[in-house]
């Protein structure tokens, strides 16, 4: 294991995904089996996700999901990544985070992003629209794509960010992130966590099967307008695709780390030491539940992570090493 990865912290972030033939309830019921998976193996924390009438995602109450999965273990940090504020009144959020950590006093993170419904349809039943996404009260993380990243900085707080717009944007935003960084109250210092897919298997193919659901699904909404449920892997349409899907399922595929865990080591070993990202959360999701829990007790063992370290106080943001 590189001094890269042991110094780095690894978390979990799970949305719940549907699966073809399993309904909403049982999706929810698979997250909370996986954090409590997830602290067993010694992952960091473990956050839950916002959507609203999606017909493939299940968590539409990040607060309500992230009190389930806290009554259901013990010692990993559960938090949001994340509840879009746009879509609430902040004192309301304030106030049911507050009761969660009166609750789970130590463990609890609340992470807030600024995105808003899915539709038309349903931004409209929110009481809210796109130009609501702008404005963001001062969560415990940021979750960012761009402008976030300057928001972090100004306020002092630590910064979630993926490369969905590529790896060389991801980074200017780290960047420009740490050099505009205002010491808080919160912290002291620049605190980046960086999130991404990650499958690891016996071999790079069985790897990439494991994420052929999540592409083909997002390939989907993005030219019917709905997210489908995920379905097995072998019934990928890779042979039926158009040319608009398959390009936006091989871009849906791009940038992801997959692969044994010798490749798994070296690819992550890159992006942390490209990023200097203090913790690396994982938000892998597919329709074998069996091969999900397998890359992620894969990933624990090349990590070096043990179920000590759900129990430690990393609340707040510490020095790297």
């Amino acid at each position: 294991m590189s001094s890269v990865i042991a110094t780095t912290r690894f978390s979990v972030l799970d949305r719940s995904r549907v699966r073809a033939g399993h309904d909403g309830p049982q999706a929810l019921r698979d997250t909370v089996a996986l954090a409590r998976e997830a602290e067993r193996l010694g992952y960091h924390r473990f956050w839950v996700s916002e959507h609203h009438s999606v017909p493939g995602v299940a968590g539409s109450a990040p607060a309500v999901l992230a009190a389930a999965v806290a009554s259901a273990t013990a010692t990993i940090r559960v938090g949001t990544g994340g509840v879009m504020l746009p879509n609430h009144q902040p004192l309301v959020v304030a106030e049911q985070f507050g009761v969660l950590e009166s609750l789970f006093p130590g463990r609890i993170d609340m992470g807030l992003g600024r995105s808003v419904g899915f539709t038309d349809g349903i931004r409209r039943a929110l009481g809210r629209g796109k130009e609501d996404a702008e404005g963001l009260a001062v969560p415990a993380f940021v979750l960012a794509t761009g402008k976030g990243a300057r928001i972090a900085a100004e306020a002092g707080l630590p910064l979630v960010i993926a490369n969905v717009r590529g790896e060389d944007a991801m980074l200017r935003a780290i960047d420009d992130y740490r050099a505009a960084f205002r010491p808080s109250a919160r912290s002291e210092r620049p605190y980046v966590v960086v999130s991404g897919t990650v499958a690891i298997a016996d071999s790079t193919p069985e790897a990439r099967r494991i994420l052929l659901p999540e592409a083909w699904s997002t390939a989907y909404s993005r030219t019917r307008g709905e997210f489908p449920p995920l379905t097995p892997a072998e019934d990928v349409p890779t042979s039926t695709m158009t040319d608009r899907e398959r390009a936006l399922f091989e871009e849906a595929l791009r940038g992801q780390v997959y692969g044994t865990e010798e490749e798994v080591a070296d690819a992550l070993e890159k992006v942390i030491g490209h990023s200097g990202a203090d913790e690396f959360l994982v938000t892998t999701s597919t329709y074998d539940r069996t091969a999900l829990l397998g890359s992620y007790r894969r990933l624990a063992r090349l990590a070096g992570l043990d179920a000590a370290s759900g129990s430690e106080d990393h609340g707040r943001p510490a020095p790297r090493g």
